[in-house]
């Protein structure tokens, strides 16, 4: 309704790619077989000392300067005291009052204007294991407990209440994505869980500075479940508000299925939590060199990349955000685009054909049977002439199926018929066995026109120059 706004804040929780843990030396790998990657520490044994990662500390200096983020010179953690039936300690080793970074921002286009959305805040903390539902066990439900994932180092990004619409939210969450998989601290797999988020959302009167109560939403583990939560929540609390009911502050898990938000809990405070400094840990210093040092290091990033792509091959902002998705397929266009120095064309190619038939096949650019040289090869055929538009996606489909490169199709199949003398023998053949289109064309049907060029086509199977062919056939049926 137009009378009301939304105020949503994110949280995104995403896992680091470190080979060990964040406190303990335990792998991170997934998919090991339930609780064989643990030890006393991640166990939360008595008398254990937990050591921080450094690679994992370096991972969220990456991020925090990506996103433009103050580092703390000294950060330290706490104990985040709470009932954790997948936690064995039963609390978690996070950063409370003082984090390891604050006060940052990300960017983004979206529908064709630019949207700022503040960072709050990048710490680090460990993740919690997992609860596996067994379903029913002698007429009890039952769950089971993997502790693998214990320890697990764990990036929690908190937005400012800054996005204003489920779109916002959706691109806000796609675009942080892309960064943390350009930077190489997460691979943002949500179906494995490595990339998770958690939304804060509100209503309140449109151009009221006064936030409404807030509730949270957890269990979202897509772009489109994010989207489709924060657009019912919103009409929920909507509707709520309309019927003189009082919201309340609770914590709300997503039903995909029924696409319906749930009360799961009364929301909890900070107080709840109990926070303490950890007191097996000394506070975190960081190195005004190493910032710098990590900073020198950073790769070009999506935003940039994507300026970068509209400026130098001058194509539309829509075909540089498509390009720009990971580094991976940035990569493959530019080193088509330096085969064959065509972007426009090269970005068509790439964006409906190529990914078309990769998304159809559930495959990554990285998995592309059609290297980017026989990509660019292919299209110089096609813009000298030396193929057709059709030839060009026989051609391709061929390369895509076998691998094959172009300049052995063409020697195979040929290519496009392009010598006017040879062309002019074909037409006048078209033209002597379709007398009554001619006559039709001649008396001003210029439907008959489309139909001996049709013709044409068929009896050089594809292979003719349809440029030549209309102005040779237009030229020849001129002639009474």
């Amino acid at each position: 309704m137009p009378e009301y706004e939304a105020v949503i804040g994110l949280e995104v929780h995403a896992e680091l790619l470190t080979n060990s843990k964040m406190f303990c030396g335990c792998s991170t790998k997934f998919g090991a077989p339930p609780n064989t990657q643990t030890c006393p520490v991640c166990l939360g044994m008595p008398g254990v000392l937990p050591v921080i990662n450094r690679r994992g500390v370096e991972f969220a200096i990456r991020t925090a300067l990506a996103l433009h983020c103050t580092i703390a010179p000294v950060s330290r953690f706490a104990r985040k005291n709470y009932f954790y039936p997948d936690l064995p300690k039963n609390y978690q080793i996070s950063q409370y009052e003082l984090p390891l970074s604050e006060h940052g921002r990300i960017s983004f286009s979206l529908n064709g204007e630019t949207q700022r959305v503040g960072i709050r805040r990048v710490h680090l903390e460990e993740d919690t294991g997992k609860l596996v539902h067994a379903g029913i066990m002698e007429k009890a439900e039952s769950s089971l407990v993997d502790f693998n994932r214990c320890g697990v180092p764990l990036m929690e990004i908190v937005s400012e209440p800054d996005i204003r619409t489920p779109d916002e939210g959706a691109e806000y969450l796609r675009q942080l994505r892309a960064i943390l998989v350009y930077l190489g601290v997460c691979d943002g797999n949500m179906e494995e869980g490595s990339f998770r988020c958690d939304a804060n959302v509100s209503i309140r009167p449109r151009g009221s500075q006064e936030f409404g109560t807030k509730v949270e939403v957890k269990n979202m583990n897509s772009f489109k479940n994010v989207q489709k939560a924060l657009e019912y929540e919103i009409r929920r609390q909507i509707k709520a508000v309309e019927a003189g009911e009082t919201l309340v502050q609770e914590t709300r898990l997503w039903n995909a299925d029924q696409e319906i938000t749930l009360s799961m809990r009364s929301k909890e405070f900070a107080h709840d939590y109990r926070y303490l400094p950890e007191p097996d840990l000394v506070p975190l210093v960081i190195e005004p060199a190493w910032i710098e040092e990590i900073q020198r290091s950073l790769p070009e990033l999506p935003e940039a990349k994507r300026q970068r792509f509209v400026r130098d091959y001058s194509i539309p902002e829509y075909d540089a955000g498509v390009l720009t998705t990971s580094q991976e397929l940035a990569a493959y266009y530019e080193a088509t685009v330096k085969v064959h120095n065509d972007p426009k064309l090269v970005s068509n190619w790439v964006m409906v054909e190529l990914l078309g038939r990769l998304n159809k096949d559930g495959k990554g650019i990285i998995e592309s049977p059609i290297p980017p040289e026989r990509l660019g090869a292919m299209l110089g055929l096609l813009t000298k002439g030396t193929i057709s538009g059709k030839m060009a996606k026989d051609f391709f489909d061929e390369m895509y199926t076998t691998g094959a490169d172009p300049a052995e199709i063409l020697k195979k199949k040929g290519g496009q018929i392009a010598d006017p003398a040879e062309m002019e023998k074909i037409i006048r053949e078209v033209l002597a066995a379709n007398p009554s289109a001619v006559g039709e064309y001649r008396s001003g049907k210029e439907g008959a026109f489309n139909f001996l060029i049709g013709q044409v086509m068929k009896a050089t199977r594809g292979k003719a120059n349809p440029q030549l062919v209309n102005e040779l056939l237009r030229k020849r049926l001129s002639v009474v």
